[in-house]
């Protein structure tokens, strides 16, 4: 299986199946002399790990990481640093019924075309667990890039949305609450509704947004390394993410020119900032804001009809601990890779002058 590296100076590579002795990975290129709070790294791991609320999946994980190499005396070698993080809480009897069918929607089916085999038990590598390894590398960025601040937060769950700018937002209020919504009361609100989803024993979409500041003007590598085209995959590259839209986005397309346009001030700085803090695939010192769209969780804890390895039609159920709504969990993933993305440029930006 290839594609399982990421970036091109800070890379990378994650290892590891949900339901296996252990995930983890390999990051390279990391500069020495890095003084790293291996604390603050497993916090960001506690912000995504399974069972800390009520509206996530309650599989128990502690996440607990483990560093093998790479660290010396606190600080970055310049060497490979490998990470583990082992899997203590697999209940795989709960993916014996589709060992010979598929979920809809799910990884399942085009994995086993692919591939001639599949490891049923939790998804395998498709799994979102892969992603705990993504939050460690990105806790290690985010400290190589602490001139820069990274801030995600749910936006939208269903139908319910936030409409105000970020601007207006309180971002120390996003970690008061399981939804991870800036807002109190919309936080309110998601929650309740996540809840009679999961009653239910459906599965509901949302919106994840991220801000990054103090982004220094120069990252981005012009034609196909663009800032925001290795942005968009990475935000792709995650789970269940359908969507992803920067600066004006989508509603940019009922704009004139002339509305669209922002106007400089003497010092470089944009009287407006439609274009999302990146101009030309390179970034302009302004704020990068984007949208990430997750879908549904595939798997459903209700009774539908699927097809087996025959061909055959099937009715099963959805069983196992799923996540109702991935967005919560998924905010650190999403900060995760906006930080590995920008430490990769930041980096490549160092040979752009003599």
């Amino acid at each position: 299986m290839a594609g399982n590296t990421f970036g091109s100076l800070f890379r990378l590579t994650t290892f590891g199946e949900s339901h296996g002795t252990a995930i983890g990975g390999v990051i390279d290129g990391c500069p020495s002399g890095l003084e790293l709070d291996l604390e603050t790294i497993q916090n960001e791991l506690n912000r995504r790990k399974p069972g800390q609320s009520a509206i996530v999946t309650q599989r128990k994980e502690p996440d607990t990481v483990e560093f093998l190499s790479g660290i010396f005396e606190g600080k970055t070698t310049g060497t490979p640093i490998g990470f583990t993080i082992y899997n203590t809480n697999q209940k795989s009897k709960d993916y014996s019924h589709i060992k010979d069918s598929y979920r809809p929607s799910h990884a399942d089916y085009v994995y086993d075309k692919k591939y001639g085999f599949r490891d049923y038990r939790g998804g395998g590598r498709s799994s979102a667990r892969e992603t705990a390894s993504r939050v460690v590398a990105g806790a290690v960025a985010k400290q190589l890039l602490s001139h820069i601040k990274i801030n995600a937060f749910v936006s939208q769950v269903g139908e319910l949305k936030l409409n105000k700018p970020y601007q207006e937002l309180d971002f120390t209020l996003t970690e008061s609450n399981p939804v991870r919504c800036p807002d109190t009361e919309m936080a309110k609100k998601m929650e309740e509704y996540i809840k009679s989803i999961k009653k239910q024993g459906d599965t509901i979409g949302g919106v994840i947004s991220c801000v990054a500041q103090n982004v220094p003007i120069g990252l981005g590598e012009p034609v196909f390394d663009k800032l925001h085209a290795d942005l968009g995959k990475a935000m792709l590259s995650i789970n269940a993410v359908k969507g992803f839209e920067y600066g004006s986005g989508f509603d940019g397309v009922r704009m004139l020119g002339s509305e669209h346009n922002d106007s400089f001030n003497s010092d470089g700085t944009t009287k407006t900032n439609k274009s999302g803090g990146v101009q030309g695939g390179i970034s302009n010192g302004m704020d990068i804001y984007f949208n990430v769209a997750f879908k549904p969780v595939a798997t459903v804890l209700q009774g539908y009809e699927t097809i087996d390895k025959d061909g055959n039609t099937v009715t099963t159920q959805g069983k196992g601990r799923h996540d109702p709504c991935v967005v919560p969990r998924a905010v650190p993933i999403v900060e995760a890779m906006t930080a590995l993305v920008l430490a990769d440029f930041a980096l490549r930006a160092r040979a752009n002058k003599i």
